[in-house]
This record gives structure tokens, sequence and C-alpha cells, in this order.
């Protein structure tokens, strides 16, 4: 039995609204630091970003 059958991998539209998240949590992100507001915001937001730019970056797009 085998754990994984079939490889892990991402469909064009899939990549393309993780990569919109991650645009639009970085701007929010930019915005709270400017403002200087809470850290927690920051962290929620950075984290978004950051795991959304890591998933598109490391698994690889379907060719459409």
């Amino acid at each position: 039995m085998e754990l994984f059958s079939e490889p892990l991998t991402l469909t064009p539209m899939v990549s393309t609204i993780l990569f919109v998240i991650a645009v639009l949590a970085g701007m929010r992100y930019r915005t709270v630091w400017k403002a200087e507001g809470p850290r927690w915001q920051l962290w929620v937001f950075g984290l978004v970003s950051g795991g959304c730019l890591l998933i598109v970056g490391f698994i690889p797009v379907l060719p459409s």
C-alpha cells in the first residue's frame, strides 16, 4: 500500500488563487506594519502570505 499514489500538484487556477491571496495578505501586512498596528495581525498576515508563497513555490503546477 502506497501512502501517496498520486504526486502532489496544483492546478493553474489554484496556484493563481493562492498567489493572489499571498499578494493581498502581503499588502495588509505592510499597511499594518506602517500603521504600527497590533502584532498579532502582523503574524497572521505574514504567515498567510509566506505559507501561500511556499506552497506555490515548492509544489509543481500541473501543465494545462
